[in-house]
């Protein structure tokens, strides 16, 4: 077994002393994450695409938020593309992503 981080030891320190508590998951909740089951479980084809570095890196960032590797919120996020369930909320773009920023000019 492999020693734990500095994290992993506070982590395990604040439940041998009874300060975590367990959390009743929410409906909405289990639903997503069985979401991200489907779509990890049910994988056959592989595709390989390109995106720009700050591409990845947001995707990323979204993904360590709902705590999920990236490669399942891309399938997850395609999957509700193709079966009409994708529904855009509140858009957290930036001018950068959004293609409306000024474009820088060669010096």
């Amino acid at each position: 077994m492999k020693a734990l981080d500095r994290e992993e030891k506070q982590i395990l320190s604040a439940f041998e002393a009874g300060k975590l508590k367990s959390t009743v998951t929410s409906e909405a909740s289990l639903r997503r994450y069985r979401e991200y089951a489907r779509a990890t479980l049910s994988k056959n084809k592989r595709v390989n695409i390109r995106l720009s570095t700050p591409d990845l890196s947001e995707i990323q960032a979204r993904a360590a938020e709902e705590g999920i590797p990236y490669q399942t919120l891309i399938a997850s996020v395609l999957h509700k593309f193709v079966t009409g369930r994708f529904i855009e909320k509140s858009s957290r773009l930036n001018a950068r992503s959004s293609g409306r920023g000024k474009k820088r000019r060669a010096a």
